[in-house]
């Protein structure tokens, strides 16, 4: 009996989710289940369960999203603005766990 194929993850999966996001407070919310993602701008909430599920191989139960505006700065006097970064702060089912340190597959 031949081996069943490997489910290859669609590249527009990669294009939704930029980088995890890896502070004191996100490492918290690894107890109840929590992963923090940088995302793109456009990207909805069904379309980061999808690709989370997908790349990850973990069933999600839930998406909060934030959006984290810019903050304006100067640097030699002259200001600018930094730019608006979305996360999102998925939710794991119980048992489940992602391990942002290793990478995807």
């Amino acid at each position: 009996m031949a081996k069943a194929p490997k489910t290859a993850v669609e590249n527009r999966h990669y294009d939704v989710i930029v980088a995890p996001h890896i502070t004191e407070k996100s490492t918290m919310l690894s107890d109840h289940n929590a992963v923090v993602f940088k995302v793109v701008s456009g990207a909805s909430k069904p379309e980061i369960k999808a690709a989370v599920e997908a790349i990850f191989g973990v069933s999600v139960t839930g998406v909060n999203t934030i959006v984290q505006k810019g903050k304006t700065k100067k640097w030699k006097g002259t200001p600018y603005t930094r730019s608006d970064v979305k996360k999102a702060i998925v939710t794991l089912a119980d048992g489940q766990s992602i391990d942002v340190t290793e990478g995807a597959r």
